[in-house]
């Protein structure tokens, strides 16, 4: 078994050289703050049943610091395991040869403690950093010694509770993914009820399922959808684009959230009315929660947003800002379908919500590097809605309707 570095390094030479140490701001955290009101605030804020300690591995972690956080002494509830273990070995296939870059804050603390344990189960070599360990939050940019760190990894894992105005540290961090073509999970807003619920979804499944559904839509030249709550919209696919899945097993290829469960692509046009009934992403789905009493309605026109609408003003507002942030923050910029039949209902949490069967729509940036769109954002926000109709069509008109009120009509 190979010995286990946890946190605490730059990029290392020997994984036991005692002398180098991360650039750690002097101060930020002061000579006595102490790790263990890191557990205190996770474990109020995480705890769903008794917490476990992991057992001490046989291989020790080294390289811990006084004033930095030990993953392996993060105490986490044993419901955990199994969706860490899904992580580690169904979706991410990490290997014990390979070196891993496992980045958490203190709000997913204990969550990224029973990861830690899998992958020091697994024995494999891997980093660990607690972001306010490093940089004061909402972070300016991804610390440079995590970007250091995923230099050397052939498989990354990001398990924050992101903040307002993070985006840009995250595209930092994901543009290193992309250009290294790492493995690379995207846990966004984890939370305990994801980590007992999607993340123990058959993933196997689920990407059968996804598959089938990319083999259809790559031949689709456009998607109509509807819902019950008044979606109506049309999207017109650009040959030119690249349609990927996500299904929660990932690979070089593309990286991807967890849990997992959809196939996207940027699509060429977007016109008609998209009701979000379901949530809305990035830090406006802790604010606003499920919208099923107070919907928002997107007009779309040219694929630019028209018009917004709610009861709720105050969503109104904050959405229409957040989608004129930059010139293309307006604009669609991915079109998916939701293929998780491991999830039952939406939890007012993005990071599963948008893998929930349906339709779901982003704007902002499209992915270039994976769709092949050629323009940028500096905003990328997801609406999701809920019980489609899905309709594909191809050049000679003829349709094939793949959902019926939430629920898909071809097998996996």
């Amino acid at each position: 078994m190979r010995k286990t570095v946890v946190c605490f390094r730059k990029r290392y030479h020997h994984p036991f050289d005692e002398t180098e140490r991360m650039g750690h701001p002097v101060g930020e955290l002061g000579p006595d703050f102490q790790v263990e009101t890191l557990y205190s605030c996770c474990m109020a804020m995480n705890a769903v049943a008794q917490p476990v300690v992991p057992e001490k591995a046989s291989n020790p972690a080294v390289g811990v610091k006084s004033g930095f956080t030990d993953l392996l002494k993060v105490p986490f509830p044993a419901e955990f395991a199994e969706g860490a273990r899904n992580a580690v070995t169904t979706c991410l296939k990490i290997q014990a040869g390979e070196k891993v870059t496992l980045i958490t804050d203190v709000s997913c603390l204990s969550i990224a403690a029973s990861m830690a344990a899998e992958l020091e189960k697994l024995g494999c070599m891997w980093t660990g950093f607690v972001l306010e360990d490093l940089a004061p939050r909402p972070l300016a940019g991804m610390p440079e010694s995590v970007l250091d760190d995923m230099e050397s990894s052939q498989v990354s894992i990001f398990a924050v509770e992101v903040q307002k105005n993070e985006l840009q540290s995250r595209m930092q961090m994901t543009d290193v993914v992309n250009r290294r073509r790492m493995r690379h999970a995207h846990m966004v807003n984890i939370t305990p009820e994801i980590m007992t619920q999607g993340m123990r979804a058959d993933f196997n499944a689920v990407d059968k399922l996804s598959q089938a559904v990319l083999d259809k839509v790559r031949q689709a030249t456009y998607i109509r959808a509807t819902t019950a709550a008044g979606t109506d919209i049309y999207a017109q696919m650009n040959p030119e684009y690249r349609w990927f899945k996500t299904s929660g097993i990932i690979s070089r290829e593309k990286w991807g959230n967890l849990p997992g469960g959809e196939c996207f692509t940027a699509p060429g046009e977007v016109n008609g009315v998209y009701v979000v009934d379901g949530v809305v992403g990035d830090y406006l789905c802790k604010e606003y929660g499920l919208l099923g009493k107070q919907p928002l309605t997107i007009s779309i026109e040219g694929n630019r947003i028209a018009k917004v609408s709610s009861a709720n003003k105050k969503l109104e507002q904050d959405f229409w800002n957040y989608t004129h942030t930059d010139e293309n923050s307006d604009r669609v910029g991915e079109f998916a379908i939701g293929t998780n039949i491991g999830i039952g209902r939406v939890i007012g949490n993005i990071l599963q919500d948008e893998k929930f069967p349906g339709v779901h729509i982003a704007f902002g940036d499209p992915y270039g590097a994976h769709t092949g769109a050629k323009w940028k954002s500096s905003t990328h926000i997801d609406v999701v809605g809920l019980r489609f109709n899905i309709w594909l069509g191809n050049a000679a008109g003829e349709e094939e309707q793949i959902m019926q009120d939430g629920e898909f009509l071809i097998d996996g």
